[in-house]
């Protein structure tokens, strides 16, 4: 029987007789399996060495010790709160700041299919009409979801917030908001870049009755506030309000925790809302990394950012962790309550710091004072 030659059975003879020349002829072929062998770990070695950095840059990357949790064994935190319209907003929204065009559709998607029903946006992202695609194409039905948007700074003027508004609601594919917040206590001239409105800055009381006026014409459920400091909070309260501010949506994070504006916020039943709940641009490395983040996640069970986020909600605030990444959207809706003792533990590591605040335009907007002055 003829055998290719790479199939020949071995030889039968003596090995002092031909062993040396079937050797020789076997030579070729073991060089290639040898390479080949070489080659393949090597691809193995680099594909491992990409995924661990990978893993690192996420926070995955943690050597456990001692016993660990189950993640079924774990009680889930409060997944909706109440406001004072008596709505109920959803514990962990999708934020869509800085997604980009032809991702931020994916992401919605992906949002609610995990189990997302609150997405949080704005009119000045410029991805509004990609959100609404997404959402006119999901199977959810309009009342499960919770839409907010944001009145952006050129806008204040009482008779140009309808106006804007409308724009959103069109390009969302909806006839109300749940939510709309003023995104800055700053106020800007329709026209001209970045001219600071003095008098509707310093006095939002005018803006704020147009948004009461439009709840009660039902194209918003309910109004709100971003990046207000205490000090600006009490000038808006100050005047007869019809509506209260339902939430305060301000940057939010173990860098950056606001122990005393939570405290003010929740002696005065107003909501906190955290964006950038895991820091802000490289510093969501530098969290999941926390020596206190990767001990809880270790004996918990979970991922350093579902400890993150998990304490956002313990804490009682909403949190709005922004992703385009599949695996990410899904991971940070899973959320857990910490033992007492873990939860206070990282209270306290996020507030023995310095706040590191990242998000301050002031210089950018020219302004001669910080936004955040007197807080």
């Amino acid at each position: 029987m003829a055998f290719p030659p790479q199939y020949e059975p071995l030889s039968t003879v003596d090995k002092d007789e031909e062993g040396e020349q079937y050797i020789h002829n076997r030579i070729p072929s073991r060089k290639k399996r040898l390479i080949l062998y070489i080659v393949t770990i090597a691809v193995l070695m680099y594909a491992s060495f990409s995924a661990a950095r990978l893993a690192r840059s996420r926070g995955f990357w943690i050597t456990c010790y001692g016993p660990q949790r189950n993640q079924s064994t774990l009680s889930t935190l409060t997944s909706h709160y109440s406001l004072p319209s008596g709505d109920k907003i959803p514990s962990v929204a999708l934020g869509v700041w800085q997604s980009g065009k032809g991702e931020v559709g994916n992401a919605v998607k992906t949002a609610l299919k995990a189990g997302y029903r609150h997405i949080d946006g704005a009119w000045i992202y410029k991805n509004e009409a990609e959100v609404g695609k997404a959402l006119k194409e999901s199977v959810v039905p309009r009342e499960e979801l919770w839409l907010t948007s944001k009145l952006w700074n050129n806008f204040h003027a009482p008779e140009d917030i309808e106006p804007v508004l409308d724009q959103s609601l069109s390009m969302l594919g909806t006839d109300y908001l749940d939510l709309y917040l003023i995104h800055w206590p700053i106020a800007f001239k329709k026209k001209g870049n970045n001219i600071l409105d003095e008098d509707l800055t310093e006095d939002p009381y005018p803006t704020w009755k147009k948004l009461e006026e439009l709840v009660d014409k039902g194209k918003i459920r309910n109004i709100g506030i971003s990046n207000f400091n205490i000090r600006r909070i009490q000038n808006l309260t100050a005047n007869p309000l019809k509506h209260q501010p339902a939430v305060n949506q301000v940057e939010l994070n173990f860098w950056n925790p606001q122990p005393e504006l939570l405290k003010w916020s929740k002696e005065n039943d107003l909501l906190l809302e955290a964006y950038s709940p895991l820091g802000s641009n490289k510093q969501v490395s530098e969290t999941l990394a926390v020596p206190e983040v990767k001990h809880i996640a270790c004996k918990l069970g979970i991922t350093p950012a579902q400890v993150i986020i998990s304490w956002h909600v313990q804490r009682g605030t909403i949190a709005l962790p922004k992703s385009v990444t599949p695996s990410r959207i899904v991971e940070n809706y899973k959320i857990f309550e910490m033992p007492q003792e873990d939860f206070e533990k990282l209270e306290k590591a996020a507030t023995a710091h310095p706040p590191q605040r990242v998000v301050n335009p002031s210089k950018g907007w020219g302004l001669s004072f910080d936004v955040f002055d007197g807080q």
